[in-house]
């Protein structure tokens, strides 16, 4: 039993999606279920759509129709019939949109956001469903809202995990028996059916969820890297492959904002000892990286870079120090306004954290802050975490840099800095 999933980048266009087909047929005939994301950008122009609809600027239609040519167009390079069912069926898909669009703007932004952005993964996943079985796989498309139950924490959702490994592993492994199953990432429903994500990326932590629920043997992850490399090609001209880790390594890079996987996709796994593999749609023939038990730490120095960092220094009005209660508030405000602290430091009577400028919730943030505390903060830094560090990795990031603060532990050394 095995689970794939395939993200945006590898089902952005009729070229892609072919490539994806062919992936899948050529794997050994076995119980294969494949999760997928919304083609190419979709996810963002669905998320100005629901923006443009929040704020009534009367150009969310307009918004929508740059989605609706996009699939237009890649349908009909994939389909020589342009009276194949797929066109209606896609057609209506986005009708689901407008109908929203057509009322007046009344439930929370996240609730809406939701009900919209959620459609990417249901259209690419139709769409790649009805190409593979066009070619003539055995492939049965099933909707991801009917295994996967969340709360209403809607853009954040949390599984029912009892719920939904329970539905899985009693409904699907019939299903698997005779089909390849084609389903969504990203998305979940509430015991009243409405539409909820798990949060930007979660396309990889639903892979996770399904494998976790089957029990499968390994769950790949199709990427346009070819594999686990040791930084971003965008930040280091020359990277390294690394062709194993262990789920506790993969989990700390994920933490520390390694992007390649999403963070909440590792523990599932973990759990029931399935291995994960980060292979290249690009050179599928490549092993790429395998994430599994393993007792031994990276055979190089990882690096992870985040731009556009916010340090916020905090401190009692009072002569209070920093203590339990304070720094209850304070977390509890961090989980109102949805901000993830990527590095902390505090004193007795200091509390320092670098966050995501995330814009304005910040400013939200700041302000309840400020009704309670004496706050500074500092806008443009960068923060640079080194896994296994060494001096010589350290002066290697530190070329025209700055150091703001800098935490160490035995295998992690966290810089922030600023250009010089």
């Amino acid at each position: 039993m095995q689970v794939f999933k395939f993200g945006g980048a590898s089902v952005k266009d009729a070229d892609n999606i072919k490539n994806v087909t062919a992936i899948i047929a050529s794997q050994p005939k076995a119980p294969l279920l494949v999760v997928v994301s919304a083609t190419g950008k979709t996810t963002d122009q669905l998320e100005q759509v629901a923006l443009q609809f929040v704020e009534e600027t009367g150009k969310a239609f307009e918004a929508l129709e740059k989605v609706k040519e996009n699939h237009r167009q890649l349908l009909a390079d994939l389909f020589e019939d342009p009276a194949h069912p797929i066109f209606d069926e896609i057609a209506n898909s986005f009708v689901e949109i407008e109908w929203i669009l057509e009322e007046e703007p009344q439930d929370s932004y996240d609730y809406l956001y939701d009900q919209i952005v959620s459609l990417g993964e249901l259209i690419s996943s139709k769409i790649l469903a009805t190409y593979a079985a066009h070619t003539g796989l055995a492939v049965k498309w099933v909707d991801a809202r009917d295994y996967i139950f969340t709360d209403n924490t809607y853009r954040e959702a949390i599984v029912d995990w009892d719920k939904t490994a329970e539905k899985i592993k009693r409904e699907l492994p019939a299903v698997l028996e005779n089909y390849i199953v084609v389903t969504q990432g990203f998305i979940g429903s509430t015991s009243e059916n409405f539409s909820t994500t798990l949060g930007r990326e979660g396309s990889d932590y639903s892979a996770a969820i399904f494998a976790s629920g089957l029990d499968a043997q390994d769950l790949t992850i199709w990427k346009d890297v070819p594999g686990v490399l040791n930084a971003d090609p965008k930040w280091f001209d020359r990277t390294e492959l690394i062709p194993e880790l262990s789920y506790t390594d993969a989990i700390e890079l994920t933490y520390y904002g390694a992007t390649v996987i999403h963070p909440k996709t590792i523990k599932p796994l973990q759990n029931k000892n399935i291995a994960l593999n980060v292979r290249s749609f690009l050179n599928p023939e490549a092993t790429g990286t395998v994430i599994h038990a393993l007792n031994q730490g990276l055979p190089v120095p990882s690096f992870i870079f985040k731009v556009n960092q916010v340090l916020i220094n905090i401190q009692p009005r009072d002569f209070s120090f920093i203590l339990e209660d304070n720094l209850s508030h304070i977390f509890n405000l961090f989980h109102k306004h949805r901000i993830k602290n990527n590095m902390m430091h505090n004193s007795a009577i200091s509390f320092s954290v670098s966050i995501d400028d995330t814009g304005k919730n910040i400013d939200n943030l700041l302000d309840e802050l400020k009704q309670r505390y004496t706050v500074s903060f500092e806008k443009g830094l960068e923060l640079i975490t080194i896994r296994y560090f060494n001096q010589a990795t350290i002066d290697r990031v530190l070329v025209n840099k700055k150091i703001i603060r800098e935490l160490k532990d035995s295998y992690t050394c966290q810089l922030l800095v600023k250009n010089i």
